[in-house]
C-alpha cells in the first residue's frame, strides 16, 4: 500500500497492489476501507471495476468490465 495514513488507519488516496507488484486498486479509503470513488484491477492489469465503495464494499454507483474492456454491468450496488 501507498498513500496517506491518519490515526495509523488508512485515509484519503491510496493504492493497493498484488503481491506482484501490480496496481489492485487506485481510490480513497477512510477508516482503513475503501470508502468513496476507486478503481480496481485483476491480477493482469485489466480495469475490472470502477465506481463507488463504502465500508470496503462497492456500493453506489458502479461499472464491472470484462478483460477486452466491455462493459459487463452499469448500475448501482
Amino acid at each position: 500500500f501507498e498513500g496517506e495514513y491518519l490515526n495509523g488507519e488508512r485515509n484519503g488516496k491510496g493504492k493497493e497492489y498484488y503481491i506482484s507488484g501490480r496496481l489492485l486498486f487506485d481510490g480513497e479509503f477512510v477508516n482503513g476501507k475503501r470508502s468513496g470513488k476507486g478503481e480496481e484491477y485483476n491480477n493482469h492489469g485489466k480495469l475490472e471495476f470502477k465506481g463507488e465503495y463504502l465500508y470496503g464494499i462497492r456500493n453506489g454507483k458502479g461499472e464491472e468490465y470484462y478483460d477486452n474492456g466491455q462493459i459487463k454491468f452499469d448500475g448501482k450496488y
